[in-house]
């Protein structure tokens, strides 16, 4: 009977004391956090998406976001996994450990200044912010900076760690992160995607291995003397005519494309050289690996076929994602509760003429403003975060950052992410990102059940071999020649 009491006892002192602590935490003190460094993170945005850095050549954004992050009590480590703009800035006050991932690299190839109308910026890098990493890595660092503060305000237990994480589009940089053992003390992951939509669904998405393929053949003349050379062209083609043809054996789910990459200079020279830049997605890694070694196997017929020689670099593997229901009920719960993007006038007029330049576009202007339901649904695309998830308990949202119909990657996407219109969208997902980590930190109880659901997900017998291997980072990988 003592001890029935005992426990009692204890249990009522901690009810008590988590009563008494959230009565000295408004519910709107993290929400305040925001909004007291708008300007800073809108300014670290719009300043990022200036730089337009591609992959592992983010200097300057990377410098930005760790004295950011700096200057507000963040303790910085840099140069991460070989990667000189990898980087984490923590906030420790012991307790668990939250990590909100933040991305900053730009695509090649769509410089585009912010007007509705195709007009091409005349930029040092002629990449542009086609995917929203300028928002990505400064929303994050917002929302690492409010709950930072809510921690000290509050004395609570717990440290905030932002992932400065580069090369998400084709170069994997998460997963030498992760290969390096830079999440092995986490707890939880939180992460965000700019979109045209709001949701945060339990979300997969398709594995991915890439890899470039260089053929050598020997140069002639294409018209004098073409029986004495050997066309590294030829490779590539005949490389690319299997592949198609394989395309009608492989599981229904896959996805492989490729781009070519070098193709000689002349047509009246046989090409020496050529090389074609290969993507392979399906929602199982094995599959992936499966239908990848196929791949390489179309290669080294052509190069026989041709008479030429074949060689390949892996460039990136990322998993797929691994959802939790655990945390992303949570984070769904606090996006509903902050709501989507509502737009004055003069946004509406501009929405309203960039969406004139849509092709087909699967959603309408108005949607921006409500909140998708939670369900579970699967993305084609791929992402490095995927090894996180497998690694660390994870879940994320996205965010009407673009106007309603926006395809990623396109001219549109890097337009509208600078405009007020993607800020509005940033704002949402420093808020639930901040709101999601203070439910954690006041219920670590979370914290169990979500390892727990993951440890169900991944089984026993799981053990994490990054897809790409053990090369190290290309950090050259979009370097031009």
């Amino acid at each position: 009977m003592g001890r029935k009491k005992s426990t009692f006892q204890k249990s009522s002192i901690s009810f008590i004391t988590l009563l008494f602590l959230c009565s000295f935490i408004s519910a709107d003190e993290v929400l305040k956090n925001i909004e007291k460094h708008k300007q800073k993170f809108e300014n670290v945005a719009n300043e990022i998406w200036d730089y337009a850095e591609v992959g592992y050549q983010e200097l300057k954004s990377a410098n930005l976001l760790i004295n950011a992050l700096q200057s507000q009590g963040f303790e910085i480590k840099t140069n991460l996994a070989g990667i000189p703009t990898a980087f984490i800035a923590e906030f420790n006050n012991g307790g668990p450990i939250i990590g909100i991932l933040g991305e900053f690299d730009a695509l090649p190839g769509l410089a585009q200044t912010k007007s509705p109308f195709k007009e091409v910026i005349n930029n040092s890098t002629g990449a542009g912010h086609a995917c929203g990493h300028h928002l990505f890595g400064a929303a994050s660092a917002w929302a690492a900076v409010a709950i930072k503060e809510w921690i000290v305000e509050n004395n609570i237990e717990g440290t905030i760690r932002f992932y400065g994480t580069p090369a998400e589009e084709g170069g994997s940089g998460k997963v030498y992160m992760v290969r390096e053992g830079l999440f092995n003390d986490v707890d939880i992951v939180l992460h965000w995607h700019p979109d045209d939509v709001n949701s945060a669904n339990s979300r997969t998405s398709n594995a991915n291995k890439s890899a470039k393929f260089t053929f050598k053949g020997i140069s002639a003349h294409a018209a004098g003397s073409p029986e004495q050379g050997r066309s590294a062209l030829d490779g590539v083609e005949a490389m690319n005519h299997m592949v198609n043809m394989m395309r009608e054996h492989i599981p229904q789910e896959s996805r492989i494309h490729y781009v070519i990459t070098k193709g000689g200079l002349a047509p009246n020279v046989v090409p020496d050289i050529a090389e074609v830049y290969y993507y392979v997605r399906h929602p199982k890694m094995s599959v992936v690996d499966d239908l990848f070694k196929r791949v390489v196997n179309t290669a080294s017929g052509a190069a026989i076929g041709t008479d030429t020689k074949m060689s390949y670099e892996v460039m990136h593997g990322n998993f797929s994602l691994l959802p939790n229901d655990t945390i992303q009920k949570i984070v769904h719960k606090n996006l509903e509760a902050i709501g989507g993007v509502s737009y004055d006038e003069e946004e509406t007029k501009y929405a309203t003429e960039i969406y004139e330049t849509f092709f087909e576009p699967d959603n309408e202007i108005g949607t921006q403003e409500s909140i998708r339901p939670f369900k579970t649904s699967h993305s084609y695309g791929s992402t490095d975060v995927g090894d996180v998830s497998w690694n660390v308990p994870t879940a994320g949202l996205r965010t009407a950052t673009w106007v309603p119909g926006t395809a990623a990657h396109s001219w549109q996407a890097v337009a509208i992410g600078r405009t007020s219109i993607g800020l509005k969208g940033a704002e949402v997902a420093a808020k639930v990102l901040a709101k999601t980590a203070e439910d954690i930190f006041l219920n670590q109880n979370i914290i169990t059940e979500a390892k727990n659901e993951h440890n169900a997900r991944i089984g026993s017998d799981f053990n994490y071999t990054p897809l790409l291997g053990d090369r190290e980072p290309p950090l050259d990988y979009r370097k031009v020649n």
